[in-house]
C-alpha cells in the first residue's frame, strides 16, 4: 500500500546546513533493503529471525484517529491523527522501549531533515486538543515509535542522521492517515455530523467497510462518537513495506444503536503549538481507548495495579465514563476487598470517570478518592485501594496515550 517513495518523498525536499554530509541525497536513496514477498506481520508459520524486514513482536498496527468536538481540533471536514500504534499479535503490547530515543523538538528535526511537508500536515491534522502538539508528537513517538523492530537505528542505511527513524515514523504515519479519510468515507454513504441524527454501529461500521473493505473499531464517549481505530498487518518494513488492511479483531466501546456523530464547534482550525504544559489528554471529558493513569500527588499506576514514581504503565479502556472496564499488558482490572489489582485472573470490575479541573479521574463506587499506606519513591511499589482509609490520600487522572 505504502511505496518506498510515497513514504519518504517529502523527506527529500531540503538539506541540511552541513558540510560533512548531503541529508538529502540520504533521504532519497534511503531504503530498507527489504521484501514484500514474504509474510505478512503475525501470519508468519515459523521463526523470522530479520527483525529489521520482519515487524516483530508488534505486528498489529493500529492507526487510530480522533473526532474532537468540544473543544474541534482540526478541520471541521475531517478526522484528525492520534497515533500509529505496534500492538503485539496476542492483543498485548509494549511501550517506552527505548529512553535514549526519547527525540524532543520534533518540528526541527523534521525541518532539518527535509520533512517540512509532513511538519505542516501534523500542524494541521495531528492536534493536541489542548494544543501542546509538540509534546503529543513526543509521546507517540517515544511510546509507540520506538517499539518497532524495523526501525531501530541498526535497520538504517549507514550514515543516517540521528533521529531518521523518527522522521521516517511521522512520514509512514502521514502517509497511512492520508489512505484512511475516515470523514469522506461516511460522508459518501450519506453520514455526515449532525446535532439531531442517530446512527446504529451497523449502519457506521458497513459504510465503512464498503470504503475499504474491513471494518475498524469505534469508540465512543457515552453516546458520542469520537474515535476509531483501523487495524493493518506489514509485509517488510515499516519503511517501505506494504500495509494490509484488516478487520478489527475487536469492536470499539460505541453500543449497538443511538450513536452520535456531532459536528465539531467553533472554527475547527487548529490549535496553538507548544512545547510546554501537561501530558495531552486527546479529549478532556472523553474515555480514551488507551492511556496511563497519574496520582494526583506524585507518580502514576503500573501494569499490576500498583502505585509508582517509575515509567506508567499503559491501560486500556473498554465502554463509557460512566461504565468501563480496564486491563493492562497483566490483564484485567479489578478491585477486591478494596484493593485495586490487575493480572491473569482478575475478575474485571466496573468503573466510571468524571471531569474534574480539566482532568478525567478515576471513580469507583461514586468516589475519586483512592489511598495507600506510604509514598513511594525509587522501585517501590505502594498497593493501591479505594477510599481514603489508608494514610496517603490521592486522586487518579486518565490522560489518554
Amino acid at each position: 500500500m505504502l511505496a518506498a517513495t510515497a513514504v519518504l518523498a517529502a523527506l527529500a525536499g531540503s538539506t541540511l546546513a552541513t558540510p560533512s554530509v548531503d541529508y538529502s541525497n540520504l533521504f532519497k536513496r534511503i531504503s530498507s533493503g527489504c521484501s514484500t514477498s514474504g509474510p505478512a506481520s503475525c501470519h508468519n508459520t515459523s521463526k523470522q529471525t530479520d527483525s529489521c524486514c520482519f515487524e516483530a513482536p508488534g505486528g498489529l498496527l493500529l492507526q487510530t484517529q480522533f473526532w474532537d468536538t468540544d473543544p474541534s481540533t482540526g478541520p471541521s471536514n475531517s478526522w484528525t491523527i492520534h497515533g500509529l500504534w505496534p500492538d503485539n499479535c496476542d492483543g498485548t503490547f509494549t511501550e517506552n522501549c527505548d529512553s535514549s530515543r526519547d527525540y524532543t523538538d520534533i518540528p526541527t528535526l523534521l525541518k532539518d531533515q527535509g520533512a517540512s511537508d509532513t511538519l505542516s500536515f501534523m500542524e494541521e491534522y495531528w492536534v493536541d486538543i489542548n494544543g501542546k502538539n509538540e509534546q503529543f508528537w513526543e509521546h507517540e513517538w517515544s511510546t509507540h515509535g520506538t517499539c518497532y523492530s524495523t526501525l531501530e537505528p541498526s535497520c538504517l542505511p549507514s550514515g543516517s542522521p540521528k533521529g531518521a527513524e523518527a522522521v521516517v515514523f511521522f512520514q509512514t504515519v502521514v502517509k497511512l492517515f492520508k489512505t484512511l479519510p475516515t470523514y469522506d468515507f461516511l460522508s459518501d454513504a450519506g453520514i455526515t455530523p449532525s446535532t439531531s441524527k442517530t446512527f446504529t454501529l451497523s449502519t457506521l461500521t458497513s459504510a465503512l467497510k464498503d470504503a475499504t473493505g474491513v471494518t475498524p473499531a469505534l469508540n465512543c464517549d457515552g453516546s458520542n462518537l469520537n474515535a476509531i481505530e483501523w487495524y493493518f498487518n506489514v509485509k517488510g518494513s515499516i519503511i517501505d513495506g506494504e500495509f494490509e488492511p484488516i478487520d478489527a479483531p475487536s469492536k470499539g466501546s460505541c453500543k449497538s444503536s443511538g450513536i452520535k456523530y456531532p459536528p465539531k464547534s467553533g472554527s475547527g482550525s487548529s490549535p496553538t503549538t507548544t512545547s510546554s504544559g501537561s501530558t495531552p489528554t486527546g479529549g478532556s471529558g472523553s474515555l480514551p481507548s488507551k492511556g496511563t493513569i497519574k496520582a494526583s500527588t506524585t507518580g502514576g499506576l503500573l501494569s499490576g495495579g500498583t502505585w509508582s514514581t517509575q515509567t506508567l504503565a499503559t491501560y486500556k479502556f473498554s465502554g463509557t465514563t460512566s461504565s468501563f472496564t480496564m486491563s493492562t499488558s497483566k490483564g484485567n482490572c479489578g478491585v477486591s476487598s478494596g484493593k485495586l489489582t490487575c493480572g491473569s485472573g482478575v475478575s474485571a470490575s466496573k468503573f466510571s470517570a468524571t471531569t474534574s479541573g480539566g482532568n478525567l479521574l478515576l471513580s469507583f463506587s461514586g468516589s475519586t478518592s483512592f489511598s495507600s499506606d506510604s509514598t513511594p519513591s525509587g522501585s517501590d511499589q505502594e498497593s493501591v485501594f479505594t477510599g481514603s482509609s489508608h494514610s496517603k490520600q490521592y486522586t487518579l487522572s486518565i490522560v489518554s496515550s
